[in-house]
């Protein structure tokens, strides 16, 4: 018996493609919708086979009509490199892409959760950051189309909650890594590993005292599939992330020994708008979800290391 018909916008991706998965173990039907712009199908591969999975090629920029319970709305772009690419297609995905999805959630009178971004608090001027927190974001920076845009469809979000009475849940996503990540994405986790299993230089970019909370892949789609399975009145936004706060010299160090690398750390200028600091308050997402994250970052990082390992032996990137 199919518990439920789920759409998971973006399910090709890292996040996506390990939702997808698990939201078919857990006896669901699966509607997975990518345009496969940062994504893979060979994320979603070994699910293709599955009866109760289905792939759809499409760009949420433009409206679709498909009868579900739940929806997952995870297209964005999420790594600099990749939203700065076409910065005007990254804020129509977030704006638009809401639009259509708010408007399908509201016909078929299902739920949608949206996977908004630590981003939206910026470079915070508090320290950990709590969903009360408005964040301090350059609207005009080389980063705003990714945190604007997602501050945007927030308040979209919310918006059509009151207005329209649509179930919505709103997951502000702090660091995340594990398997699937996409080897050329320039984030923090995959460059060092990838550096570090090739024996090149590991990049820092600033001094290396800058920190992130990093939080594996399996923790977060707990964390999402708990905040989807909650009442209607709690709607976020509500932090998912891991608490514990590294500076990005401990990480860089961390993967060397991991992988046994011959790998120098080399440092570069820090980027403009990179936050300092990023440390979740998760109080929220302990108290009404009961939910904090379990895998400590050494074990993941040996999980992600494997994974990267097969990848660049297959050399498949």
């Amino acid at each position: 018996m199919i518990h439920k018909r789920i759409l998971v916008t973006g399910g090709a991706g890292f996040i996506g493609s390990h939702l997808c998965e698990r939201l078919l173990n857990e006896g669901n039907e699966v509607i997975c919708l990518d345009n496969l712009f940062t994504s893979s199908k060979d994320n979603i591969a070994h699910l293709l086979s599955n009866k109760y999975f289905e792939f759809i090629r499409h760009d949420i920029i433009h409206p679709i009509y498909l009868e579900v319970d739940e929806v997952y709305n995870l297209a964005c772009p999420a790594s600099p490199i990749h939203y700065q690419y076409n910065s005007i297609k990254t804020i129509k995905t977030s704006v638009m892409g809401a639009i259509n999805m708010l408007g399908l959630a509201k016909r078929v009178k299902g739920k949608i959760l949206q996977a908004s971004t630590s981003e939206v608090y910026g470079d915070p001027l508090i320290h950990p950051q709590d969903e009360e927190y408005w964040g301090n974001v350059n609207p005009i920076g080389p980063r705003s189309c990714y945190d604007e845009g997602k501050r945007c469809t927030e308040s979209l979000f919310i918006n059509y909650y009151f207005q329209n009475k649509v179930r919505i849940k709103i997951a502000r996503i702090f660091n995340t890594y594990g398997p699937r990540m996409h080897p050329n994405d320039g984030r923090v986790v995959s460059n060092f590993i990838i550096q570090a299993l090739q024996n090149k230089p590991i990049t820092i970019y600033g001094d290396g005292n800058q920190t992130r909370s990093f939080c594996y892949v399996d923790d977060m789609i707990d964390g999402l599939i708990k905040l989807m399975d909650t009442n209607d009145h709690i709607t976020g936004p509500i932090n998912l992330g891991n608490p514990d706060e590294f500076k990005i010299i401990e990480l860089a160090e961390m993967i060397i020994k991991l992988t046994n690398s011959k790998s120098k750390i080399v440092y570069q200028p820090l980027p403009e708008d990179d936050p300092i600091r990023r440390q979740p308050d998760i109080t929220k997402a302990k108290t009404i979800l009961n939910w904090e994250p379990k895998i400590h970052l050494k074990t993941g990082l040996i999980k992600t290391i494997n994974y990267f390992e097969n990848i660049i032996k297959n050399n498949v990137f």
